[in-house]
């Protein structure tokens, strides 16, 4: 008798077991959030027979780190809560990346358009700049050379009124010295 009663157990945990797995199964599948209570619940089982069955409690833990839709009983998970968390930070990071391109982007393009509507208001640089710093260039050189002219004709007009002045004196002390009237005013 203790050999069909001990079959009997062992059926009956055989069930239990059946029945933990395809909760676990169930609750992967539906996506809902997997505890040990939750299962224990949905299988019919106590919490106790779980913590009983390491591989079945392990079964259980395994589940809860996994994402929705992945069946941990068939062992055929393809993707971990750690890779998942993983691709969310770097999809975070590349967000920030991006953000930050965007926001440089839009500077750029507003620094743009605003040159382009000063320009076309007639209120900006002609768009010939090179053209016009070399004229710049070339006129500055042009009023040095005219500055440079005009200083030298004024020193020759100065010597050539000093020298006026000196033949003036000259004829005025020769007719002073001659005695022959008043003296003679240049012209």
């Amino acid at each position: 008798m203790s050999t069909a009663m001990s079959a009997g157990r062992k059926a009956d945990a055989d069930r239990r077991r059946q029945r933990v797995v395809k909760a676990i199964s169930a609750a992967a599948q539906k996506g809902s959030r997997i505890t040990v209570s939750g299962i224990a619940r949905q299988a019919g089982v106590d919490r106790t027979f779980l913590y009983r069955h390491r591989d079945l409690l392990a079964l259980v833990h395994t589940a809860e780190l996994e994402p929705a839709g992945q069946d941990p009983a068939s062992g055929a998970s393809a993707v971990s809560r750690a890779s998942l968390q993983a691709d969310l930070a770097n999809a975070q990071a590349r967000n920030v990346r991006l953000a930050a391109r965007i926001q440089q982007l839009e500077r750029r393009l507003s620094q743009e358009l605003g040159e382009q509507a000063w320009r076309e208001s007639g209120l900006g640089a002609p768009t010939d700049i090179e053209e016009l710093q070399r004229t710049i260039t070339r006129l500055e050189q042009r009023n040095v050379e005219l500055t440079e002219a005009l200083q030298e004709s004024q020193a020759d007009l100065s010597a050539a009124r000093e020298a006026n002045r000196e033949l003036t004196r000259s004829i005025n002390q020769r007719g002073q010295q001659a005695g022959s009237g008043p003296p003679a005013s240049p012209q």
